[in-house]
């Protein structure tokens, strides 16, 4: 039985991910900060469900180390990361203190976190990363989401070695995710509302999030056996 991480598992795409990975038979561990009561129903029905909560605003240089040790120190075959924390700060109302902790709950923590189990999967030869960021990289997203665009624009950069891990079956891609039907999107402040948002986007409509689960699914699992080191846009033609 092959293992995957969720992180955010908690969130709506996250639960849709994680039921997708059950049903296929995978051992899923989903983690989560705050919100567990749909995680706790889902793992009513399924028994290779694991929950792990971990507030990454309380990791330091202290104890890093130690928290991966203990609860994501796993021989894990695929980790997705869909860790969305917006602090709705636009670039002119922003500080530094919301600049570092939208860059390390996003990015740099989850990127320490893979930088271990990509060791194992070297080892193992097999290994499949996906790091969910947003299509607001690509036209600069909204007024209020300043702080999360910069961060999911430096975590499809950060490691810069892909190509390197491919001999070794580890293959690591992004996922744009466009706008969707989620809590995350509902949550951030935006000009453009309902209609309006919704006309930019050519296929007319928001994304359910199932539909975003099945190509994260797709690329985090054994269907995926060729493509690495890019980034695909899931945004309905953005």
């Amino acid at each position: 039985m092959k293992k995957v991480l969720i992180l955010g598992g908690s969130s709506d795409i996250g639960l849709q991910v994680a039921t997708i990975f059950l049903k296929m038979n995978w051992f899923v561990t989903a983690h989560y900060f705050k919100n567990k009561k749909q995680l706790i129903f889902l793992q009513k029905s399924y028994k290779n469900l694991k929950l792990t909560k971990c507030d990454f605003s309380k990791i330091s240089n202290s104890n890093i180390n130690n928290i991966i040790k203990k609860k994501f120190n796993s021989k894990y075959d695929s980790v997705i990361n869909l860790v969305g924390y917006i602090d709705n700060k636009s670039f002119k109302n922003t500080s530094l203190k919301s600049v570092s902790s939208s860059l390390m709950i996003n990015a740099i923590i989850p990127t320490f976190i893979n930088r271990n189990i990509i060791n194992l999967m070297l080892k193992k030869k097999w290994g499949r990363i996906v790091n969910c960021t947003t299509i607001g990289i690509k036209y600069g997203g909204g007024e209020f989401s300043y702080n999360y665009n910069l961060a999911k624009h430096c975590l499809e950069f950060i490691p810069n070695k892909y190509k390197i891990w491919a001999k070794n079956n580890v293959l690591i891609n992004n996922i744009r995710i466009g706008h969707a039907k989620t809590k995350i999107h509902k949550r951030m402040k935006k000009k453009l509302k309902g209609s309006k948002r919704i006309k930019l986007i050519p296929m007319q409509r928001m994304a359910e999030a199932y539909e975003i689960a099945n190509y994260i699914y797709y690329m985090a699992s054994e269907k995926n056996s060729y493509m690495t080191g890019q980034t695909l846009s899931v945004a309905g033609g953005e």
